[in-house]
């Protein structure tokens, strides 16, 4: 017969089950948008730019590995992250993947940071400009993702509506942008709007999950 496995490598076939589960752009992708909220399959195929079928699909394989649950609207079946925790990991993912990978580091180099000279805002940085009344954050995600939860004070202009509400921001304060998450250009987009009316303006250095990871001040709703 064969030897049994150790308690210890039974827990790291678990936890390779995980990784496993884990190990596709299309579920890395589906994870980081469900970060956002909520949703249901035709939402995050639309906002993914995959098939409803392949979207399906990679659902079932995240919620078998336990990442992600479900539940019945009507005829929907709604989606969502089983744990706080998984937009940590996302975050470590990528972090560690920006340091040792020289093709990730280009990327990043060629496509986001060359846009922006300017530091991004910290989320350390933003919680003092805000107390100290310095600064107002802008959330740049559309409606539906505001309101499943935004950083706490934050006023939402979908990046797509800004041309026609920057009368209504003030000039006296900095504005800071943040979206999806370091790799969402809707906040860089809006930056670059408000810095051409002649605004302060910053993008925050993250996105809301990783904000919520955190576990600093949000708030759902309006």
């Amino acid at each position: 017969m064969p030897t049994p496995l150790s308690p210890k490598k039974r827990l790291y076939e678990h936890f390779a089950r995980v990784a496993k589960a884990m190990a596709s752009p299309g579920r890395l992708e589906l994870m980081e948008t469900l970060a956002q909220g909520e949703r249901g399959v035709e939402a995050l195929a639309h906002a993914t730019g995959m098939s409803t079928a392949n979207t399906s699909h990679h659902l079932q394989t995240l919620r078998d590995a336990g990442l992600v649950v479900s539940r019945k609207e009507g005829l929907q079946v709604i989606y969502r992250l089983s744990d706080d925790q998984i937009p940590g990991v996302l975050a470590g993912i990528r972090h560690v993947a920006e340091r040792q990978s020289a093709e990730v580091e280009r990327i990043v180099r060629n496509n986001f940071a060359s846009r922006d000279e300017m530091t991004p805002v910290k989320r350390e940085e933003l919680l003092k400009l805000v107390r100290a009344g310095e600064a107002i954050v802008l959330d740049v995600r559309p409606e539906a993702e505001f309101l499943a939860g935004h950083i706490e004070g934050a006023l939402n202009v979908p990046v797509d509506k800004l041309p026609r509400l920057l009368s209504k921001l003030p000039k006296k304060q900095e504005i800071v942008a943040y979206c999806r998450g370091p790799y969402c250009l809707f906040a860089m987009e809006a930056v670059e709007q408000l810095r051409k009316k002649g605004y302060r303006a910053r993008r925050l250095e993250e996105g809301y999950p990783e904000w919520l990871a955190s576990h600093l001040p949000v708030k759902k709703g309006t």
